[in-house]
């Protein structure tokens, strides 16, 4: 989903996510108040937006050519105030502070006079019944130091009426410096208005307040733009912006936690400027944690997830990932991703649980970590946030080929499936989120084409028999859908088409993200002229505000700080470190070269070994993500350092160091950052290990015992190199806790950790996913070693038997899809993977993949059925 704009320049093509307009080639993404309730910032919030200010006066007093004095008279001082937007309680007084900055602080060399009024045009408060006039002057005599502020004080009169929000320019003129950019404006906050008693029911305050708004400021409550693309900050009361993004690796300087809550309160105070305050709902990608903010905790990626098969573990990354977003004052994340991955080569693997739709349903308990109860009722908590469940539907199932964008393969593309394969495998995850309360849903940028029906193939933000018919009116979403960045673009036909076509499909809310002021424009002609009904918006624009008030934004719009320094703390870590040791899939252990001893003396070798944006993957920091140090964590070689010791590893990155005199080697190899599309096979990018890292595998396994991890977002080939590691590990993207890593590789943790998705011997099988009729895959789905016990050899079939009994009763009891069934079913999948070693046929693959699947659908008993088939073929 959203990228970013300026950051983004990759974006080759129309659909890419790029930073410009709808149709070019880079198109496509992803002062303190004095008043009441929403007018009065608290202290945390108050410095925030004054810290705001004076970063943006910085660039403008330190060096610019009218800061910075030149022959021809330009001034070298520039006047400003400490905010644009002064939101008053009625009856209190507003506090203007006005101050002059010069050029590197230098004092002021001549005098600065400021004439301030708040008489004249703009307002829509009146002078003399709702405020009292002012008029006067300030001045800063030469000599005044930079920096220096004066207060200029609006007191505002008490009616006792209620009353939508009203506005009081106060306007200056400036001589002997340059004037601010912006007029200052008090506004005196809306009151005694249904819509804001909190102890109303939110859907008394959605009437309320949606009788009262006018077709254009609900057309801004559907509009949704970059932050880096607002021509000016007063454009988001201008429209009436409903939302702000920020897109892949669109970042405040500097990129901290501190920084981001104070641009999101800044954003935030702007549209307390409107009539009726209605708050923004700002969104990021936070798609494996906070992954834009450097110094966040970075779990594994969602493929990472799914491994570790633990839904409460999920939960617990959900619960860190809400606490860290809404600490910086974001209430919305744009995840979890709900599709079903069916092919490795599509570059949005990696953000899919698996390939199974019972293993993808079975991790949404992440929706609970992020959101709370179902009910909505804990979004207003400091640690929680509005979800999405994206994409709807079936973009985990583009064909091969079938991509039009740009020089993508997969991503994109076009999902085939018959009725009953769409509901089974894609639509399934996305009936689960709904019955879990998601907040928001957002279409894939995918078109659908069902088999035998008929119709030809519709791009997802078009099909309203889908978004209207299937996921609001049958699935029973009472939330609102957001559209994907820029993603109506991609409907066939012009503008208004776009417009009109998805928001009659059910999109709510559009991502425009740049042309916010055409969408806007378009919006309101297309409501006026027939052809959207104003019923349509007022279902869509219910939706919205619904979320905004059980979000607790009229309330409290800012951001509450008090969780910032739980942002990367030790307590979050641990779990991401635990996240990433589950999800460590041991797939080979020949002669137990696993778990390491602490004694021993280790080699480590390869490219993803030492590289900490390696092995978090896409969507770090960036869009795209990137190799090197880009955050703040541990990558797998500290971990592995500080687990033994310095002594006992020696590191040679390309294995180049002699290789004599070691117990062990690891070689740590895999995959470079991408995401989405870009990162399609076929699009510059394949599934085998790249030279440097063939040969560091090769020169380390020919000289000792070896381990190699691979650090990727999807399976690697590995062709006729099997044979020759003792043992393979699926490391997957692990995030920004390579402890976790280790933890397992020196049997801190046991390798716990099965294939979310199946392990192909060719690209040439691809796809292939549990399930189908031929099934001759290197790893099946489900595969996984463990360290923490061995399997008996002798009686395995007795204790098969034993164990099926043991699945039947539990079956009886109704403890079937308990712990107590998984219990049952990993200790007989010990069992068979004992007998089997590496002896993978298609007779063993297929039931032993399938026992998995039937396992997270809670059938326990048929799962050791399955097993005890698999064991048989084994021979």
């Amino acid at each position: 989903m959203p990228g970013n704009g300026a950051q983004r320049g990759q974006r080759a093509q129309r659909g890419q996510r790029g930073p410009w307009s709808r149709r070019s080639a880079w198109s496509r993404r992803r002062p303190r108040g004095q008043g009441g309730r929403r007018g009065r910032l608290g202290s945390a919030a108050a410095s925030l937006i004054a810290g705001a200010v004076v970063a943006a006066l910085l660039p403008l007093t330190g060096g610019g050519a009218a800061a910075a004095g030149k022959a021809d008279g330009s001034p070298k001082a520039r006047v400003g105030t400490d905010a644009a937007v002064y939101p008053v309680k009625e009856g209190r007084t507003a506090r203007v502070r006005i101050s002059v900055a010069t050029t590197g602080s230098a004092p002021v060399d001549e005098p600065v006079t400021v004439d301030y009024t708040t008489e004249g045009d703009g307002g829509t408060a009146t002078s003399g019944e709702d405020y009292r006039p002012v008029r006067g002057s300030v001045t800063f005599p030469a000599g005044t130091a930079s920096g220096t502020s004066r207060t200029v004080e609006v007191v505002t009169a008490r009616d006792g009426g209620a009353e939508p929000a009203e506005t009081v320019p106060l306007r200056l003129t400036v001589s002997g410096a340059e004037a601010p950019a912006e007029t200052p404006r008090i506004v005196i906050d809306a009151h005694g208005l249904p819509y804001l008693d909190p102890k109303l029911p939110v859907r008394q305050r959605v009437k309320d307040l949606l009788s009262r708004m006018s077709l254009e400021e609900k057309a801004g409550q559907m509009t949704q733009a970059e932050r880096n693309a607002l021509t000016s900050q007063g454009d988001i009361a201008a429209y009436g912006l409903g939302s702000l993004l920020s897109g892949g690796g669109s970042v405040p300087t500097p990129n901290t936690p501190e920084a981001w809550a104070r641009m999101v309160d800044a954003f935030q105070l702007r549209a307390q400027a409107t009539r009726f305050q209605i708050p923004l709902v700002y969104g990021v990608d936070a798609v494996h944690g906070h992954n834009n903010v450097v110094g966040s905790t970075i779990m594994p990626h969602n493929i990472g997830l799914g491994a570790t098969r633990d839904p409460r573990l999920a939960e617990k990354t959900g619960a860190v990932t809400a606490s860290e977003v809404r600490a910086t004052g974001v209430p919305w994340d744009f995840a979890p991703c709900l599709c079903v991955s069916r092919d490795e080569r599509w570059g949005r693997a990696y953000e899919s649980f698996g390939e199974d739709p019972a293993l993808v349903t079975a991790m949404e308990t992440v929706i609970q970590g992020m959101q709370g109860a179902p009910s909505g009722r804990d979004l207003d908590r400091r640690d929680k946030v509005l979800t999405t469940a994206k994409h709807f539907v079936g973009d985990g199932g583009t064909g091969f080929g079938s991509s039009t964008t740009g020089s993508y393969t997969i991503d994109q593309g076009v999902t085939k499936v018959t009725r009953e394969e769409l509901e089974k495998i894609h639509l399934a995850p996305f009936q689960e989120a709904v019955d879990r309360g998601v907040g928001t849903v957002m279409p894939s940028y995918s078109s659908l084409d069902i088999l035998g029906d008929g119709r030809a193939p519709l791009k997802m933000h078009a099909d309203g028999a889908m978004i209207d018919g299937v996921l609001k009116d049958r699935m029973g979403f009472e939330g609102f859908v957001i559209s994907d960045w820029q993603a109506i673009d991609q409907i066939p036909g012009d503008y208004p088409s776009d417009v009109r076509t998805s928001v009659n499909a059910g999109v709510d809310m559009i991502m425009v993200p740049t042309a916010y002021a055409n969408f806007h424009t378009t919006l309101v002609d297309e409501v006026k002229a027939g052809r959207i009904s104003r019923a349509r918006i007022d279902d869509a624009v219910s939706r919205i505000l619904t979320a905004k008030f059980r979000l607790g934004l009229f309330e409290k719009p800012y951001a509450d700080t008090s969780n910032l320094d739980r942002i990367g703390s030790a307590g979050h870590r641990a779990v991401a470190r635990e996240a990433a040791a589950k999800s460590q899939v041991l797939l080979k252990n020949d002669g137990g070269v696993l778990p390491l001893k602490p004694s021993q003396k280790v080699y480590v070798a390869g490219s993803n070994a030492d590289d900490l944006g390696n092995q978090t993957g896409g969507w770090t920091i960036t869009w795209q993500g990137s190799p090197g140090r880009n955050t703040q964590g541990t990558t797998i070689l500290e971990g592995m350092r500080k687990a033994a010791g310095e002594s006992a590893i020696t590191y040679s990155k390309d294995a180049s160091a002699p290789t004599d005199g070691y117990d062990a080697g690891v070689v740590v190899v895999g995959e470079t950052p991408y995401a989405e599309g870009v990162g399609d096979v076929g699009n510059g990018h394949d599934l085998r290990l790249s030279e440097a890292d063939q040969a560091a595998v090769d020169r380390v396994c020919g000289a000792m015992k070896c381990a190699v991890l691979i650090v990727s977002g999807r399976p690697q080939i590995l062709g006729d190199r099997l044979g020759d590691i003792d043992a393979l590990v699926a490391s997957w993207l692990p995030g920004t806790e390579g402890g976790g890593v280790a933890d397992v590789l020196y049997g801190k943790r046991a390798f716990t950790g099965q294939l979310p998705v199946t392990w192909p011997r060719s690209e040439a099988q691809l796809p292939i996913n549990v399930g189908d009729a031929a099934y001759d895959p290197q790893y099946p789905y489900g595969w996984g070693l463990t360290t923490s016990a061995r399997a008996p050899r002798a009686d395995g079939a007795e204790r098969l038997k034993e164990l099926a009994a043991e699945a039947e009763a539990a079956r009886k009891e109704g403890r079937a899809d308990s712990a107590k069934g998984r219990a049952i079913v990993t200790a007989a999948r010990l069992v068979v993977q004992d007998r089997v070693g590496q002896r993978i046929t298609p007779a063993v693959a297929k039931p032993f993949a399938e026992a998995d699947h039937l396992l997270l659908g809670g059938d326990a008993a048929g799962a050791v059925r399955k097993l005890t088939e698999a064991y048989r073929a084994a021979g």
